[in-house]
């Protein structure tokens, strides 16, 4: 028969010495207190009797309610006699594994369900966010974080439910509430390295945006910009100068054409010829390279300003006469005088150039967006640019006609200005960019062309107009040659390799010549590019994991490939006890010390014999020293080196409610 729970005062129960969890979270014991005060106990406790106490329990499972009951008590939220429901247990033995039982198998909600949860009530039972957040103990900033994640763009939510997200990146996505653009760059970064990076993700969230205080924003005014269409991302926590206008693009086009109509109503009133607009708080030199400075005349100084001169250079010595003698505040006091006076001096001595009504008719000037978002005009003006039409063009323009709207543009003159001309640029590399990442074959090819071409022609490549290139990295050794047998088949990758294109002509007959080779051909030559590139990498130091993980990955046997020799290794170690400790690595005590003797590069020639395989030893020690390297050129962890073996031994060494059941 299930025994059912019974109901007894608070006052009666006490938290039992067998409860298994001993630490708590201040947080969740506070989230829990609320939503106990607000709804009450909901789940049963599970209790034993306590001996000699009728009516009085020990509570094995549900400590963490039992506590935020008797708090809530002491606070006056509920009456002294307040009663809950227990279940008590006929055997005290099963205390401690209950305990357990209640507490290991909880399960934390998923953030994406929380979400959904919080959404639902207040949709549901007409809640607001501050309702929700007493109920549970949180704030009402995180109950309105977790309804901005509610509203993410589907496939970002979904992967929060599946866990393929964290909820700091989900949070990332919230920060910008417009669905669309979170899905595009959700789809952008989802397979790249960036993906679960948050700052790149807030990054590329809020290009395109502004906030409430930006310049532009200033300038076309939160009333426009709405009116227009302009959308706005608001929370809690935001106010009118750092909320953010998520379209970008219509802000932009309003600015335009504020700036339009400031451009010319002051091009009218200052007799300008032209005034042309950057919708920037500066000019950068990109938007002038090609213009002439208009320079005024300097006016010359009056015979007052002359004599203020004066009088500002005695004040001036003056003062640094009287800092001499002054104590520290006295010194404060006659540093800022003298800066204001030599500030006064350098206005009177260099004078604003004076810009005639004349030169300002021929003048071009530009209109900024101050920082307080107001037009302003640029201090600096420059000489209108003239176009003259062509010879040619001027003779065979028809009387009558009007071609005041043609762009002129062919050699030897242009009808754009640089920041045009790196624009128009930059748009048509970014529609080839496309299309070439849209073919991976076409970019292997093309990739592997850009590298080679640049290696075998041993120039700048410019006219390749890509940064791509497969170098060979720089050495400190000079004079160095190995003539090891990798360098050898070096040699011969690189003469079987098919250079008929490199003759084909100009760039653009070269890369049809290369495109042209068959498949092993250029194959060929991207494999060549790519290890070109490879850097020499001292044991220990960055780099040397990323080599010995190549090495292993391709299974690489050294020794079959290189031995060492007095030349390249025996001689060139620092001492004659080092090329002996070699020697008892294969061979024991015994085997160093038939060398002992030895003079250091005696030894050194006897070791390349030994290590060569051509020195008549015990044909175990033969072929462990064939098959030995020195640490610093194996790939991956160095083996054990295996115990010597005696020489009789013919055995053979491998070297190698939820938030309430969580109380």
């Amino acid at each position: 028969m299930t025994q059912l729970p019974i109901l007894v005062t608070a006052a009666n129960l006490a938290k039992s010495p067998s409860n298994v969890r001993t630490v708590g979270d201040p947080v969740a014991d506070a989230q829990l207190e609320a939503n106990i005060a607000v709804k009450g106990v909901r789940q049963n406790l599970i209790g034993v009797p306590v001996s000699r106490k009728k009516g009085h329990y020990r509570i094995i499972a549900g400590g963490r309610r039992l506590d935020a009951v008797h708090r809530l008590i002491e606070k006056g939220v509920f009456a002294a006699d307040y009663q809950l429901a227990v279940l008590v247990l006929g055997n005290a033995k099963d205390a401690i594994e209950t305990s357990l039982e209640e507490n290991f198998f909880n399960l934390t909600m998923n953030p994406a369900d929380t979400c959904r949860a919080f959404q639902d009530i207040i949709e549901s039972e007409k809640k607001t966010p501050e309702d929700v957040a007493k109920r549970f103990g949180l704030t009402e900033r995180f109950v309105r974080s977790r309804l901005r994640l509610a509203d993410l763009a589907d496939p970002i939510f979904e992967a929060l439910r599946n866990g393929e997200i964290t909820l700091n990146v989900a949070v990332a996505y919230a920060s910008n509430s417009d669905r669309t653009k979170q899905a595009e760059i959700f789809e952008l970064l989802k397979d790249g390295y960036y993906r679960a990076n948050v700052n790149e993700i807030k990054r590329q969230l809020v290009e395109d945006t502004y906030v409430g205080s930006d310049p532009k924003a200033l300038l076309v005014g939160r009333d426009a910009y709405i009116e227009a269409g302009g959308r706005v991302d608001l929370d809690l926590f935001t106010d009118s100068t750092t909320e953010r206008w998520i379209d970008g693009d219509l802000l932009n086009r309003l600015v335009a054409d504020k700036l339009a109509a400031a451009a010319e109503a002051l091009r009218e009133r200052e007799g300008l010829a032209e005034v042309r607009i950057i919708p920037s708080t500066h000019v950068t030199y990109n938007d002038t390279w090609d213009l002439r400075p208009l320079k005024g005349d300097t006016p010359e100084l009056t015979a007052e300003q002359q004599a203020r001169l004066e009088e500002l250079e005695a004040e001036i010595e003056a003062a640094n006469e009287a800092w001499e003698d002054a104590d520290e505040d006295g010194q404060v006091e006659q540093a800022n005088r003298v800066e204001v006076l030599e500030a006064e001096y350098r206005a009177i001595e260099k004078p604003a150039p004076i810009i005639s009504e004349e030169q300002k008719a021929g003048a071009l000037a530009y209109v900024v967006i101050g920082h307080d978002g107001q037009p302003r005009l640029h201090e600096q003006l420059y000489v209108a640019p003239v176009e003259e039409p062509d010879e040619d063009e001027q003779g065979d323009q028809v009387e009558g006609e009007d071609d005041s709207d043609d762009v002129v543009a062919g050699p030897g003159k242009s009808a754009y200005s640089q920041r045009l001309s790196l624009e128009l640029a930059e748009m048509k590399s970014e529609l080839l960019r496309v299309h070439i990442a849209s073919d991976p074959r076409f970019a292997l090819d093309l990739g592997t062309f850009w590298m080679v071409d640049k290696a075998t022609r041993h120039s700048g490549g410019f006219d390749l107009a890509t940064e791509l290139k497969a170098d060979k990295p720089y050495s400190g050794l000079t004079g160095y040659q190995s003539g090891t047998l990798a360098a050898e088949e070096w040699g011969k990758i690189d003469e079987a390799l098919d250079r008929s294109w490199t003759e084909a002509g100009e760039v653009c007959q070269r890369y049809d010549a290369f495109c042209a080779l068959p498949d092993e051909a250029r194959a060929a030559w991207l494999a060549w590019a790519i290890a070109r590139t490879l850097h020499a990498v001292v044991a220990g130091k960055t780099g040397e994991a990323m080599i010995d993980h190549l090495g292993t990955k391709l299974e690489i046997d050294v020794a079959a490939w290189w031995r060492p020799t007095a030349n390249n290794y025996f001689d060139r170690l620092s001492s004659k006890a080092a090329i002996l400790t070699h020697l008892e690595e294969i061979g024991g005590k015994e085997l160093s010390s038939r060398y002992g003797a030895s003079k250091k590069h005696d030894l050194a020639t006897s070791a390349e014999k030994i290590f060569g395989g051509s020195v008549p030893i015990e044909a175990e020690l033969r072929e462990a020293a064939v098959a030995w390297v020195p640490d610093v050129m194996r790939f991956g962890t160095p083996a054990t080196a295996p115990e010597p073996a005696p020489a009789n031994d013919e055995s053979v060494t491998d070297p190698g409610d939820e938030l309430q059941q969580a109380a």
